[in-house]
């Protein structure tokens, strides 16, 4: 595939041949066909699927068009705990060139397989991802996603590679070192998590380094939600254009959609990961344009094919066309997980909604966290966000009133009034990967 997406008179990777551009007619015959083929595979070689199959009635003959996928059982992610490590592989370990797992932090870990197939399959989608944020060749792209076991690095260093840029592999930390090298290697694309970026940023700042008046142009950043209010304060701080990519270890890694320059929406590769929309009470399909749980069916997947994986992600499906011209699908950004949802006095909240909040009010800075606590049987929760230098050396009546103006941004949006601390710059633990923004001590004696 990759070399059917290759422009040879233009010498680089070149978008308008790829899948994204095909009618509809044609892209959903692609998606049936390697629907009921991937279905087939997972039947004759994957234990757990084919008992499913089996209770339901059903088999590979059973899928005739594209909405009989509805029938078909749901994977979701204890079944790869459970079948750990390799229970869920479709293909013999002499066929698989490539292991990935995660860091196995609540449990056992999540193990994920590649044929050489598979990682073809990757190096396209995130090729095609770089293109869609607007990379060719020609570009240095400076990877700084984790290598080893974390699905990140490896997956955007393809991708580079295979579009025909320079790739950096320097992967995270040592934010000194890749402050230096986007500067001394004229870097023009960066990579990595939204809440390093802002650590790197800042770092930059310290160093007496702008990076509005470097060649940086591009940033992807992925592996964690994000608002609008941190993409702002990126490309305000950082004079780049920052493009929310998505992914996950179970279906691929990075490379499932990206955002285009119209910044509204990620294109879903649809030709390789077929999306639904879920309620996430009751699992049944819901129509075009209503939120709910992404769920989605690896459609070329060879190693370890994932069939109606329910993501957690909550979003919905984009109707209208982008102006990009792209026809595959977009969804909107993810704000929350079905599953990082907690309750304060009976109100439902995401960490994503805090960050909004306090985003919304100008001083402040995108590194916070909550802190969940219970006293007296009642939970109870505190906001920690750290202000600007200015803010914070103002005066106390200076600080009251921006205390004042979050709290009233965090009631509008949440509906009940929390305890809000303001911090003082590099107070808040920075982090080389997923910031961690929840620390739950509701069980600690």
């Amino acid at each position: 595939m990759l070399k059917e997406l290759w422009n040879d008179a233009e010498g680089g990777f070149h978008p308008a041949s790829a899948p994204d551009f095909l009618p509809q007619t044609a892209l959903q015959e692609v998606q049936l066909r390697r629907l009921r083929a991937v279905v087939a595979r997972a039947y004759a070689n994957v234990r757990l699927f084919r008992e499913r199959m089996d209770e339901r009635g059903l088999t590979p003959e059973s899928i005739r068009s594209l909405q009989d996928i509805r029938h078909l059982p749901f994977t979701v992610k204890t079944d790869l705990r459970d079948t750990y490590p390799f229970g869920l592989f479709a293909s013999p370990m002499s066929d698989v060139v490539r292991l990935h797992a995660s860091s196995g932090t609540t449990g056992k870990p999540i193990v994920v397989a590649y044929t050489r197939e598979d990682v073809e399959v990757w190096s396209e989608v995130m090729a095609r991802t770089f293109a869609s944020c607007g990379l060719h060749r020609g570009d240095i792209l400076q990877n700084a996603f984790g290598y080893g076991l974390f699905t990140g690095g490896l997956g955007a260093h393809y991708g580079g590679e295979a579009l025909g840029a320079t790739v950096i592999p320097i992967s995270g930390g040592n934010t000194d070192r890749q402050i230096m090298l986007i500067r001394d290697f004229n870097v023009t694309a960066l990579c990595c998590t939204p809440s390093y970026f802002t650590h790197m940023v800042e770092r930059a700042r310290e160093l007496d380094i702008d990076l509005r008046e470097l060649p940086l142009r591009v940033g992807i950043f992925g592996a964690e939600p994000w608002t609008d209010g941190v993409r702002r304060h990126i490309e305000a701080e950082a004079g780049i254009k920052a493009y929310d990519i998505y992914g996950l270890s179970e279906i691929i890694g990075p490379g499932v959609a990206a955002e285009c320059s119209a910044q509204d929406g990620l294109h879903i590769f649809e030709d390789h990961f077929y999306p639904e929309i879920i309620d996430p009470d009751t699992g049944e399909p819901l129509p075009g344009g209503a939120e709910g749980e992404l769920v989605i069916t690896t459609l070329s997947k060879k190693a370890m094919p994932m069939i109606r994986y329910r993501t957690r992600d909550i979003t919905s499906l984009i109707t209208e066309p982008c102006s990009c011209g792209r026809t595959i699908r977009r969804m909107r950004r993810i704000g929350r997980r079905s599953d990082d949802m907690f309750i304060i006095r009976g109100v439902n909240v995401f960490p994503s909604q805090v960050e909004a909040a306090l985003m919304a009010v100008e001083g402040t800075l995108p590194h916070y966290q909550i802190i969940l606590t219970r006293k007296g049987g009642m939970d109870r929760m505190a906001v920690e966000v750290e202000v600007t230098p200015e803010v914070f050396s103002d005066s106390i009546r200076g600080l009251e009133d921006i205390r004042a103006r979050l709290a009233q941004s965090i009631e509008r949006i949440l509906g009940i009034r929390v305890e809000l601390r303001l911090v003082e710059p590099h107070t808040i633990a920075r982090s080389e990967g997923k910031a961690k923004r929840v620390i739950d001590r509701r069980n600690e004696g």
